[in-house]
């Protein structure tokens, strides 16, 4: 594939808020269960033994990037893969997600965990798996990881969880075990990451996907000093730092201080408003409702291209959608989702303005 095309590098300038052809689109989720040929790769493989066996994992990878043209590429793996590899008992169950088999109820636990986050972590199998990618891909590779606050969610819990009304209480009540806990995990994180870089990702996501759950004053009090050190210590990699979370409309400004290059917004904020509490001067990514893209063609389109609008043409804008894609997506919906904002973000020549054209009505072939 790599030999075929030439580098398509318009994320990475888009991410550093650099001068772009048109808007770079790519999806949360776009390696996985809504396509089925992954769902007949899954017939002989669970989620952890496709991610330990690279041919399967570069094969997952590859799988949506045969369907469309989108401008990046995201490492198949999950959140867990890290904690799995050093030795915790988790699973991915289908249908329910994340499991863990001995949850962290007490400081020994903590102690427990924080001594095996910083053993040896094995991740020989992600790291191959990223350096044959590198050789197939005509885009750049997306390495990611779970923030540490997510990752405790699960970890307390025991697996998914609707209020994460144990981790808060387990934050609150333990004073000292919680920030042991969040800089233990931290740490594997940054060390996983690292070593994606090392191996030839070329742009980092870091997901907290239950961040949403806190208020402002307690992610900033117990979630945002673990943040500034796992970005402070990816900063000199070089690459640019996505920060993603779900329900996060109130924790933008937080987040931004968290010091990543690009933050990733849900559907439930507009996108021109999420950008003002972040700030110009970084980069957004976002953020089509994933539901969207259940409805038909002239509902897509209309949604899509109001996150276009909002946008405004600025530079630093990355499409995706407001979370990962749901499993019953039609994928002909993401392809023509793909062309459509490619097509409706042609930047203007010269002198005219940026943006220009966004508001133009649609075109009888975007109709149908």
């Amino acid at each position: 594939m790599a030999q075929d095309r030439p580098f398509n590098d318009r994320f990475l300038r888009a991410c550093r808020r650099e001068p772009v052809d048109c808007t770079p689109v790519w999806f949360m989720r776009q390696a996985g269960r809504y396509l089925p040929e992954y769902r007949a790769l899954r017939e002989t493989a669970d989620v952890l033994e496709v991610i330990r066996t690279p041919k399967l994992a570069v094969e997952a990878t590859l799988q949506p990037l045969r369907r469309m043209e989108v401008d990046a590429a995201i490492l198949f793996s999950d959140i867990m893969a890290p904690l799995a590899a050093a030795g915790v008992d988790v699973r991915i169950e289908p249908g329910v997600g994340p499991v863990v088999g001995s949850p962290i109820r007490t400081t020994s636990d903590v102690g427990r965990l924080a001594r095996t986050c910083a053993g040896r972590l094995d991740v020989s199998h992600v790291l191959e798996a990223v350096n044959l990618l590198r050789s197939e891909l005509s885009v750049p590779l997306i390495g990611f990881a779970g923030a540490p606050f997510t990752l405790a969610s699960y970890l307390v819990e025991g697996g998914p969880s609707r209020d994460h009304a144990r981790t808060k209480a387990f934050m609150h009540g333990e004073a000292d075990a919680w920030p042991r806990m969040m800089d233990a995990l931290g740490s594997m994180t940054v060390a996983y990451l690292r070593s994606q870089v090392e191996a030839g990702a070329q742009a980092l996501q870091v997901f907290d996907s239950w961040a949403g759950s806190l208020d402002p004053e307690d992610y900033e009090r117990h979630v945002l000093p673990a943040m500034r050190d796992v970005f402070a210590g990816l900063a000199d990699l070089g690459v640019p730092l996505i920060h993603f979370g779900v329900g996060t409309g109130e924790l933008l400004g937080c987040m931004r201080e968290a010091g990543a290059t690009v933050v990733g917004v849900d559907w439930r904020v507009p996108l021109d408003l999420a950008w003002d509490r972040i700030g110009h001067d970084v980069a957004i990514q976002g953020n089509l409702d994933p539901a969207a893209c259940l409805g038909p063609w002239r509902s897509v389109e209309a949604k899509a291209l109001g996150v276009l609008r909002r946008a405004g043409g600025r530079s630093g804008h990355v499409f995706n959608l407001g979370h990962g894609v749901l499993p019953s997506t039609p994928p002909e919906t993401l392809g023509r989702l793909v062309d459509l904002v490619h097509r409706r973000t042609v930047r203007p020549p010269a002198g005219q303005p940026a943006g220009a054209g966004l508001d133009d009505g649609m075109t009888a072939a975007e109709r149908h």
